[in-house]
């Protein structure tokens, strides 16, 4: 059983995750990259049955950004059917948890064969609310941005919108996070000290964990670490 946090710390509601160093990982074993990728997987695994088992709402895994096109095809293509394998494989295990699967980016970039899959694995837990996973896949922040502005200009030229209604909340609704709150806590692997262009309106006030752990490596007791040091912080959100 994975042990908890004391009852008098809090737990994040929302806990955001760049999963890095999977190709070091593989790297540093005399592996293909895509073996990485392959271990990450087992991490990933682990990860949503700890926030599970603490009681965390939202767990959001940056598992491909719009960037990652730029990356060899058949790094690209290992990839795409490596999600459909996880996809399929745990969709069992995570309807069994009471976990409920959404994606967000730009989706209708993804492979046909891997949307399919994403969309079944979507409908056959919509039913959940234990835990909702969110996978940012083909996922740019400042896509996400530029295209709620766009449609924010379009209502206002339209006459639907009053350009003084605008407000931090109503830009907050047009993105693809719209359904979920923002992230308490995000942790980065790796020892990488960037966002690359993850969640940049939503991570305003979030508290950072940065940890040396290679993504493939990273398992409960470390995730156990990350919420622990988040339950020690004071969050002001701006304030005394």
């Amino acid at each position: 059983m994975f042990p908890k946090s004391p009852a008098t710390r809090p737990v994040p509601r929302h806990i955001a995750i760049i999963m890095d160093g999977n190709g070091r990982w593989a790297r540093g074993k005399g592996l293909e990259r895509l073996n990485g990728h392959e271990r990450g997987a087992e991490a990933v695994r682990d990860c949503v049955k700890g926030c599970r088992e603490l009681g965390v709402e939202y767990l959001t895994l940056y598992a491909f950004s719009t960037e990652n096109w730029q990356r060899p095809k058949a790094e690209v293509a290992g990839l795409m059917k490596l999600l459909e394998r996880f996809i399929g494989k745990e969709i069992p295990e995570l309807d069994a948890q009471g976990v409920r699967l959404q994606a967000i980016g730009k989706l209708e970039d993804l492979p046909a064969s891997t949307r399919k899959a994403l969309e079944a694995a979507i409908a056959a837990t919509a039913h959940n609310d234990k835990l909702t996973l969110v996978l940012a896949l083909s996922y740019s922040s400042r896509v996400e941005i530029v295209e709620a502005v766009r449609e924010i200009a379009r209502e206002a030229r339209e006459g639907k919108l009053d350009p003084e209604a605008i407000d931090a909340a109503l830009l907050s609704s047009r993105l693809y996070t719209c359904a979920y709150p923002d992230p308490d806590l995000l942790i980065r692997t790796s020892g990488e000290m960037r966002l690359s262009n993850f969640l940049l309106w939503q991570l305003s006030y979030t508290e950072f964990y940065i940890t040396s752990t290679l993504w493939p490596d990273f398992r409960k007791g470390d995730l156990l670490e990350a919420v622990d040091a988040y339950s020690k912080r004071q969050r002001r959100f701006g304030g005394i």
